[in-house]
């Protein structure tokens, strides 16, 4: 499907290559979003994914507060689970469940879920090319017929041509690449999909588990999902023999070990430095590609979603541009909304992972046994604040957090220029 609107210099003729609105790059909630919202209004979309869909993704498959409030007017959630409790424990002690009248966060299945979302993105006008491998970008060079117009580059050298490309093309993206994306924190991720029988299933219905685990900063999870468990860990990379050991003892201990998972996988996550850039000329990142997510829960989801979002409504004003200044700002605008939004939140989240590395047996403590931090914990999942606002908000919880990790909180007003200079290295 393709957009209503176009202008005229976008409609293909005789001799003359098609040139989109929007190129959209990666077809996960980050991308989906942001093609979503470029096609909302009124542009010509082209979502390209490079495997068919739906096709899995590592990922424990939250959807907390601000996940929900980030979905497109009429999205139906698959949920597999509602969340009523969680049960905490550290390195498998001192094992406590705390419970909620209400629904903390859902659980989904990624395939679904991604489906979707691009599903959404395909009824709002925005047009699906599956199977089509992104090798590189290019905004200068023979390729590129103006400097309002960027090329992509498909593996076997197909060339198509946007007014503005999206890269969400997730943590190994060739399009952050391209725009230099830089980060300052890397985990390794390690989960597998358990079914169970029913007994053992209804056992953790409404329920999931939070293990804080044996290396710093690393913990586990145990999301139920019907007939299946989704058990993982995480924790820095460098440490891969020690997350291996971590889940094989985790899924142990919980009388796992004799199911067989139907799916055993890792990925990488990676987090953004404060300087990274945001964009590049006509080119913006969103999401994993653009290393956004929360650094002590490594929760992405709710990340990709709102980032996604905000580039797809940049990239339709940076597809408007007709020059290089108002490009330039257009992309400053769109660094600006990400800072002073996400940014913040993931400052204060380096912060919090700084602390838990330190004394994660304090965290246990006090979301089991301290009401204030239960309430904190509820109030994030369910999306009534987020962990910026708490700190802000709370003196005492901001005492506590300098107390362990005294580096300044994040500035709601990050500097204006974001930007990688677009002339700087060629493509």
């Amino acid at each position: 499907m393709s957009g209503e609107n176009s202008s005229a210099d976008d409609v293909q003729a005789d001799g003359v290559q098609q040139v989109w609105d929007v190129v959209v790059v990666g077809a996960g909630p980050a991308g989906a979003s942001a093609a979503y919202a470029a096609a909302v209004a009124g542009r010509r979309v082209l979502l390209l994914e490079k495997a068919e869909l739906p096709r899995y993704k590592t990922c424990g498959g939250g959807i907390i507060g601000p996940s929900r409030d980030a979905l497109p007017p009429g999205f139906e959630l698959p949920l597999k689970d509602r969340v009523h409790a969680v049960t905490f424990s550290n390195n498998g002690r001192f094992t406590r469940t705390r419970r909620s009248k209400q629904m903390m966060f859902g659980l989904i299945n990624r395939p679904e879920f991604d489906q979707q979302l691009v599903e959404h993105a395909q009824k709002a006008g925005a047009e699906l090319r599956t199977g089509a491998a992104v090798q590189r970008v290019e905004q200068h060079g023979s390729a590129v017929p103006d400097r309002r117009t960027v090329a992509v580059v498909l593996q076997g050298g197909e060339t198509l041509l946007a007014r503005a490309v999206v890269g969400a093309d997730g943590s190994a993206s060739r399009i952050g690449a391209h725009v230099g994306v830089k980060v300052d924190q890397v985990d390794l991720g390690l989960e597998a999909e358990i079914p169970v029988p029913e007994t053992v299933a209804e056992d953790w219905k409404g329920r999931v588990l939070i293990d804080w685990g044996p290396m710093p900063g690393s913990y586990g999870w145990v999301f139920p999902k019907g007939d299946t468990l989704t058990v993982g860990v995480i924790s820095a990379r460098g440490e891969g023999a020690a997350t291996k050991r971590y889940l094989e003892d985790f899924i142990a201990r919980l009388g796992l070990a004799g199911f067989e998972p139907s799916i055993s996988s890792g990925h990488l996550t990676r987090c953004r430095a404060d300087d990274s850039p945001l964009s590049r000329g006509r080119v913006l990142v969103c999401g994993d590609a653009a290393g956004l997510l929360e650094p002590w829960t490594r929760e992405g989801i709710s990340f990709a979603l709102r980032s996604g979002r905000l580039a797809g409504e940049w990239a339709v004003r940076i597809a408007e541009a007709h020059d290089a200044v108002d490009t330039r700002r257009q992309a400053l605008n769109y660094a600006f909304a990400i800072k002073a939004g996400l940014g913040v939140e993931m400052s204060v989240g380096k912060r919090m992972l700084a602390a838990f590395e330190r004394r994660p047996g304090l965290f246990h403590a006090a979301l089991t046994g301290f009401r204030p931090a239960w309430r904190a914990f509820k109030e994030i999942t369910q999306g009534r604040t987020t962990l910026g606002e708490l700190i802000r908000s709370h003196p005492l919880a901001q005492r506590a957090l300098t107390a362990f990790d005294p580096r300044p909180a994040a500035t709601e007003n990050p500097p204006a220029d974001d930007t990688a200079d677009e002339d700087a290295v060629t493509s």
